[in-house]
């Protein structure tokens, strides 16, 4: 038996991609952790005049990722850590160990999240929800200089 449930929808809009801009934003990491890329790729959208389109965020790196999460409470990022830890231990017997115990598990932990992110660009802002941010998860246990290629894809202002 299925519940009853209410749905709206806005009318759909017309966007013609007449214009794709792009950058590479590099981060410098300090270890381990979340970056939080919000504010940047924010700065970006407003840069380069988003109307309407679609912001995609893609890191050049395989022991480093991407993802949209929770910006309001930071115990949320030490859980998701301790899970990643949980997921993709460092002392699990890896045979790939090539650059340190954390190699393996810095793959397996980007497997685990993404390396590409898309976000709606709705009326030149991004069409985050309010609890939402952007972070860089850098799964590495030293620092690192990460690349993350920008690319807006609409109608500009």
């Amino acid at each position: 038996m299925t519940s009853r449930i209410s749905l709206s929808r806005s009318p759909p809009s017309i966007v013609t991609a007449g214009t794709v801009v792009s950058s590479v934003l590099a981060v410098q990491t300090q270890g381990a952790g979340f970056v939080d890329l919000t504010r940047e790729v924010a700065k970006f959208a407003d840069e380069v005049s988003a109307s309407d389109g679609a912001l995609t965020l893609f890191i050049r790196h395989t022991s480093a990722s991407l993802t949209i999460q929770e910006n309001a409470d930071p115990s949320v990022l030490d859980d998701l850590m301790t899970a990643l830890d949980r997921l993709a231990p460092q002392n699990a017997g890896w045979s790939h160990d090539a650059e340190g115990p954390d190699d393996m598990p810095a793959h397996v932990r980007t497997m685990l999240t993404a390396t590409s992110l898309h976000i709606p660009v709705l009326e030149g802002k991004l069409a985050l929800g309010i609890w939402q941010a952007i972070y860089l998860i850098e799964h590495r246990t030293r620092p690192h200089r990460r690349e993350i290629v920008l690319q807006f894809a609409g109608s500009v202002r």
